[in-house]
């Protein structure tokens, strides 16, 4: 029950993107297309739990007997950069589309935070060996359920509109988008002019105003 706990928490109620806000620039960058989100999230998830497993055992069978506590994040970071490259040589190996899918945001997994955070979390809570496998995955499969939601979001969009970029600039149009904004045109009605000058008296001041100027 206590893995179970760990898992859900890590999945739904302690999701490193929607949680702790970990992981956002690949949650935003490849959020555009589900089948990208989700290569990348499997990616994330596999780079989390291989980290999460090498990083306890260094951790515990390097670092805290021979009392090298200080040298915990460099060895993270080494850990999770190896491991980033293996993972970035299988992709463009196994399949060039993903890896020219994924782009710049394949290899910005080792500056990833929510992986940094993973090793980091485990290390303070003191898990054992398989309370950090399970987390570790859990982790993984909570950011590939929030960046394939996102890009379901941004995948909505009304048939018909067509986006494009202005060249020379970073702008976008959207062709198609006013053809389907029912605006109700035929039913609009254009307001009545506002009176100008003596037109803005009451019937009876200007009955008066007229009768003045005839006697002049």
């Amino acid at each position: 029950m206590e893995l179970l706990a760990i898992f859900i928490s890590a999945v739904l109620v302690q999701n490193f993107v929607l949680y702790y806000f970990l992981g956002i620039c690949p949650f935003l960058g490849v959020s555009k297309k589900i089948d990208s989100a989700l290569s990348m999230g499997l990616a994330v998830t596999f780079v989390m739990s291989i980290t999460a497993v090498v990083s306890w055992l260094i951790n515990n069978l390097i670092l805290i007997p021979y009392d090298l506590g200080y040298l915990q994040i460099v060895s993270f970071i080494l850990v999770i950069a190896s491991l980033v490259q293996l993972v970035e040589m299988f992709i463009r190996k196994i399949s060039p589309p993903l890896y020219q899918a994924l782009g710049i945001y394949l290899p910005l997994i080792t500056t990833n935070c929510a992986i940094m955070g993973l090793a980091l979390i485990a290390a303070l809570n003191e898990y054992s060996f398989m309370e950090t496998v399970i987390f570790g995955f859990g982790s993984g499969i909570g950011f590939t359920l929030a960046i394939v939601l996102m890009a379901g979001i941004r995948e909505q969009r009304v048939p018909g509109i067509r986006e494009e970029r202005v060249p020379g600039s970073g702008e976008r149009t959207y062709e198609g988008l006013v053809s389907h904004l029912d605006l109700g045109a035929h039913d609009f009605k254009a307001p009545a002019p506002v009176p100008r000058g003596r037109d803005r008296l009451p019937a009876v001041a200007q009955h008066a105003f007229r009768c003045r100027h005839a006697g002049n």
